[in-house]
């Protein structure tokens, strides 16, 4: 996945979940944050980020804060939207028969549905921007949803799906996942679960610069 118009900035401070201040060329500007997570251990002041230039002239931020330099690992990305973005990308070169984004399952929409060979697969997508000592973790805040998912995927299994629970690594040299249980017991909980239920988990390594996401090799 590739931006095409960005801009460097520094960043302020966060009001809110939605926004965020930082100065770009030294004009300080307000522009949207595109991850409602905390993001505490990113978005600290002073901090190098990445903005990318809306497309709509009428919005009224410009710009939206996508990418964050962490000192001793380099550049993550925090766009929301991304990890769907490049599964669906990578997704299509696997030789699935039929992918179908935002299925409809039981109580949840999950993030993709794929046919293969009369095979029914599913895939809830979760990106990973919590980095501690070289490893990754989710979440980074409680998220009743994701524990939701991860019961609708064990569920699934037991009606002949192959359920799988992919975690986006947005971080340059990040391949390991784990359950922040200290964050969120409950999708600990949750998780544990359906890997005894038979969900499959993926991890998703990427290789991220200023102005892409690419997948450097499936776990």
């Amino acid at each position: 996945m590739k931006y095409q118009h960005i801009k460097r900035a520094i960043f302020i401070d966060r009001p809110n979940r939605f926004i965020a201040h930082v100065e770009v060329d030294g004009i300080v500007e307000t522009v949207h944050v595109k991850n409602t997570g905390r993001c505490r251990e990113l978005l600290v002041p002073g901090a190098q980020v990445i903005l990318e230039v809306a497309d709509n002239p009428k919005r009224k931020t410009k710009y939206d804060l996508v990418t964050v330099w962490k000192p001793g690992l380099g550049w993550v990305n925090i766009d929301s939207l991304a990890p769907n973005k490049v599964v669906g990308e990578w997704l299509a070169e696997q030789g699935y028969d039929l992918v179908r984004p935002e299925y409809t399952f039981g109580n949840s929409r999950v993030d993709f549905y794929m046919e293969r060979d009369g095979e029914r697969y599913l895939m809830e997508v979760k990106g990973c921007t919590l980095e501690i000592d070289g490893l990754g973790y989710f979440p980074d805040a409680p998220t009743e949803r994701g524990a939701k998912h991860l019961l609708e995927l064990a569920a699934a299994v037991q009606e002949g799906y192959h359920a799988m629970l992919a975690f986006v690594i947005p971080m340059n040299g990040v391949t390991q996942v784990f359950p922040f249980a200290e964050r969120d017991p409950k999708f600990a909980q949750a998780y544990e679960d359906a890997v005894r239920a038979g969900v499959e988990v993926k991890l998703l390594p990427c290789r991220v610069d200023e102005d892409s996401v690419v997948f450097e090799y499936r776990i």
